[in-house]
Formats: structure tokens, C-alpha cells, sequence
């Protein structure tokens, strides 16, 4: 093996991706750094990095999100690295000038690059200018009420509302006739300078029960860019992915092959180096159009992994080293399909309410083709200050039959006791007919789920969970949570399909 490609990594975040980024380092034989909050204090990605500093109050904006902090933990305990994970400060370009001010290598691309595909406005000019379709629509400079009202009668009725430098769908909103045009614009100006303290505006025209499709793309510092296949991710709630899987079941070969083409060309257009994702609408009529791109790894890189064979986070940090990609298109080569399922601490039956609480029993499934990446284990504290995320599961099959088989068996697996999940809609969603058929598009929850879900009874082995956590609760330590869970790598049993140790 080579030697290691940094001295120590600082991993600015929490959760199961700072677990997910410090295995990675640990195989690597990089040391890592945990930052945590004080709601954070035991939690597990501290427990199995290296080292981990204390960064400040519960509140992000307080912690996670202060740079300074971040810095000066880097500094103290020797990193020459950071890896922002994604989501807090990821797509952050003053994070990312801050890190490469302070001697440190980002693991990810530059500040510039994070600003220029983080402006909807300027990305879809910059896409146009590349050659990759984008929805029709308005990205103009002049933001009057009277000049957006006029550009949204020639597009044509329904459009959509976007914050320019939004995500998450915040201020996002559509106007499906004219009378309600100039309330809907005001209350997305306002909580887009809320949220993101501007209130610029893009308007596109609203693409009817459209398919959510996205290209995994990573280049280095030599020019060289690849895609690693699509990934479907048109099963959302309020905009958040839910299940994802890869390949699409929608695409032809013909559209893959120009799909990914189009990812390509966005991340050679936007100078981009290292991974990254560019996001496509697909169409009922199978045309696709540039959504944006996220500057950062994606919370569903895992089933790009399962089907390659590929260890995208070490992609990442060897390509941050300023080593160039070993790898050719044409050693790219997707087997199988995988899907993954997001558990999440929250009430679908409350309209998706966090369910904040302390984890009594948590045994999540194994065996072949099962992988879950997961930040918490028995005894940890789900708070109500974070994205209420627990693990995610992944299935990969030989087909996407068998993925979704080992993927509903896998589910019925699990035990959880203390908080509420959406296990029961993840059960209900992998049994529904439209999905097996693959007939999907970013609606499907609110259509086939609208009302509460009925509550799913638990799986037989819950009773046995119950009668270990009383019996634990009288044993002397009681409370006290185990170190870690079992290394993702290691339990996907069957998935690599023949990958070399080093996951190339």
C-alpha cells in the first residue's frame, strides 16, 4: 500500500457520515479527529475516530457550523486535512477558503467552485452555455414582481419558485394559475432572505410527476473526470430523499449513456475537482434537464459503492492529496443494483415529526448484500437539535428484484425501542406494486401514502430486545452504550464482486 495520503483528518461533522468518513481513514491508516457538541458528548462518530474535541453549545450555529471552532480543533491536534462530510458546512466556499487559508488540504473542491454551483441563477446559465438541457425558465437579473410575473406567463402555467441560493427546498413553491402568483412570490422572497439572506428568485416551468435522477461524478487534479453511473432518488418527503437506488429502472441505455455525458460536462463546465453529484428531472416523456449540482459526497453514495465495488470516500481523499485518478471510464464497471433506505427518527403517522429520545435496543440486520452505515448504537441520544437521521440500510441483489427482496427482509429485521421511526412506511414502501414495478416519480409518497400510515406491529425478535434491555437496566453499568457497531465494509457480504482489498 502507499503511504498515507495525509498526516491526520479532522472530520467536520457528526453522525453516521463522520463514522462513515473515519473507517474509511481508519483502513487507510490515516488517524482521525472528532469534533462533537456538547448534546454530542459520547456519541459514537466521537468514539471511533482517534481523537475528539469539544467545539462548543447543542445549538449548530453554535458548534458544527462555526469555523473558527473547527479550525482551531485542526490546529491542536496536528490535522492537515478536513473532510466537511455533507450537509453543516460542506457546500460552504468560505468554509473551504478558510480550511486552504489556514494550511490545510479541504477534501473537496475549492471555495470558488462551491459559490459558482451554489447560485441556481448562475448555474443554469453557466449549464446552458455547456450544452446540458436545463427546464425552461428565468434566471434574469431584473427581479421585479411585474418583470418575474411576466416571465412566469411566457414560460406558462404551473411554474415553480426557487430560491437562487436555496436548497432543501426551502422557499421553494408552486404557482399553478396566475391569481396566486404575487402571494406565492412574496412568501418565497421572504423566507428565502430568512433562510439564506437573499431573496433572488429563478423561475422554472413545473415539471408534471417528474423523476428525481442524479450522476456520480469525480475528477481530479489532472483533468480527468468520470461518472460512476445514475442514482434514483425520486422517493421524497418534503424535498429529503427517502429510498434511492441504482440504476434507475426508468432509463434506457441510450438515456444512461447521455445522462451521464450531461454530469460529465456540468463537472468539466464548473472547473469541479473531486466528488461530486449533478441532479437531473427526468420526464414522463424521458427528456432530462440540470436541477443543480451538490458540491460535496452524497448521503446515498453507498449504493453507487455497492455496485462498483469502489470506495468513493477513499476516491475522495486520495484525489484531495493531489494523487491522480488511477482509474479509466472503462474500469468502471456497475454490477447489480442496489437500494438504500434512510431511518429516520421521526412520526410519519405526525406528519414526520422528529421523535427526539435515548436508543433502549438497536440491532440492526446482517447477511449477504446488507450494509448499513449507521451513527448511533444501544444507549445513544437522539436529540431534537440535529437532522433526526439514524442509519441507512442498503441492499444489493443481481437484480433490482432481488435488492428489493433482501432490502424488505432486512427491514422486518430491525429492532429499535425508545424513539419512533418511519420503519413502518420504509415495510409499506418496499411491499407497495407501483414501486416493485419501478413506477416511480417525487409524488409517489404523497400519492400512495398520504394518510397515516397503520401502525406495523414489531418483528418477533423486538420481545427478545425488550427482555435483554430490562435485564440490562439491573446489571451494574446499566446505561453505559457499547463502543461501536460492526464496520460497514465488512458486512456487505456478497457486494464487492470481486474488488481488491484496497476497494479498487
Amino acid at each position: 500500500m502507499s503511504a498515507p495520503a495525509f498526516r491526520k483528518i479532522l472530520i467536520a461533522n457528526r453522525g453516521e457520515i463522520a463514522v462513515r468518513v473515519a473507517r474509511t481513514c481508519r483502513v487507510m491508516g490515516i488517524p482521525t479527529v472528532a469534533v462533537y457538541s456538547e448534546a454530542d458528548e459520547g456519541a459514537l462518530h466521537a468514539r471511533v475516530c482517534d481523537q475528539a474535541v469539544p467545539i462548543g453549545p447543542a445549538e449548530a450555529a453554535l458548534s458544527y457550523l462555526r469555523i473558527d471552532a473547527l479550525l482551531e480543533a485542526a490546529r491542536k491536534t496536528g490535522a492537515d486535512a478536513v473532510h466537511p462530510g455533507y450537509g453543516f458546512l460542506s457546500q460552504n466556499g468560505d468554509f473551504a477558503d478558510a480550511v486552504l487559508g489556514a494550511g490545510l488540504v479541504f477534501i473537496g473542491p475549492a471555495g470558488a467552485v462551491h459559490r459558482r454551483m451554489g447560485d441556481k441563477k448562475g448555474a443554469r446559465r453557466l449549464m446552458m452555455a455547456a450544452g446540458v438541457p436545463v427546464v425552461p425558465g428565468y434566471d434574469g437579473d431584473d427581479q421585479q414582481d411585474d418583470t418575474l410575473l411576466a416571465a412566469a406567463r411566457s414560460i406558462g402555467w404551473p411554474v415553480i419558485l426557487k430560491p437562487s441560493r436555496g436548497g432543501g427546498g426551502k422557499g421553494m413553491r408552486v404557482v399553478r394559475a396566475e391569481p396566486d402568483f404575487a402571494a406565492a412570490l412574496a412568501a418565497s422572497k421572504r423566507e428565502s432572505k430568512a433562510a439564506f439572506g437573499d431573496d433572488v428568485m429563478v423561475i422554472e416551468r413545473f415539471v408534471p410527476r417528474p423523476r428525481h435522477v442524479e450522476v456520480q461524478i469525480l475528477a481530479d487534479g489532472e483533468g480527468q473526470t468520470l461518472h460512476f453511473g445514475e442514482r434514483e432518488c425520486s422517493l421524497q418527503r418534503r424535498h429529503q430523499k427517502v429510498v434511492e437506488e441504482t440504476p434507475s429502472p426508468a432509463l434506457t441505455p441510450e438515456q444512461r449513456a447521455a445522462l451521464c455525458l450531461a454530469g460529465v460536462k456540468a463537472a468539466r463546465a464548473a472547473g469541479y475537482e473531486n466528488a461530486g453529484t449533478v441532479e437531473f428531472l427526468l420526464d414522463p416523456a424521458g427528456a432530462f434537464y440540470f436541477l443543480e449540482m451538490n458540491t460535496r459526497l452524497q448521503v446515498e453514495h453507498p449504493v453507487t459503492e455497492c455496485v462498483t465495488g469502489l470506495d468513493l470516500v477513499r476516491l475522495q481523499i486520495e484525489v484531495a492529496a493531489g494523487r491522480p485518478l488511477t482509474l479509466t471510464q472503462e474500469d468502471i464497471a456497475p454490477r447489480g443494483h442496489a437500494l438504500e433506505c434512510r431511518l429516520y427518527a421521526e412520526d410519519p403517522d405526525r406528519g414526520d415529526l422528529p421523535s427526539p429520545g435515548r436508543l433502549l435496543a438497536w440491532s440492526m440486520p446482517e447477511g449477504p448484500g446488507i450494509r448499513v452505515d449507521a451513527g448511533v448504537a444501544s444507549g445513544s441520544v437522539v436529540t431534537v437539535h440535529y437532522d433526526p437521521l439514524l442509519a441507512k440500510i442498503v441492499a444489493w441483489g443481481a437484480s433490482r428484484s432481488e435488492s428489493a427482496a433482501r432490502m424488505a427482509d432486512a427491514l422486518h429485521r430491525v429492532v429499535i425501542l425508545g424513539v419512533i421511526t418511519n420503519l413502518s412506511r420504509l415495510r409499506a414502501v418496499l411491499a407497495h406494486p407501483a414501486f416493485l414495478e419501478g413506477d416511480l416519480h417525487t409524488g409517489f409518497l404523497e400519492q400512495h401514502f398520504g394518510e397515516p400510515t397503520s401502525p406495523v406491529g414489531p418483528p418477533m425478535e423486538a420481545f427478545a430486545a425488550v427482555a435483554a434491555v430490562l435485564h440490562s437496566l439491573s446489571a451494574p453499568g446499566a446505561g453505559a452504550a457499547p463502543m461501536a457497531t460492526a464496520d460497514p465494509w465488512t458486512q456487505a457480504g456478497g457486494w464487492r464482486l470481486g474488488a481488491t482489498p484496497e476497494g479498487r
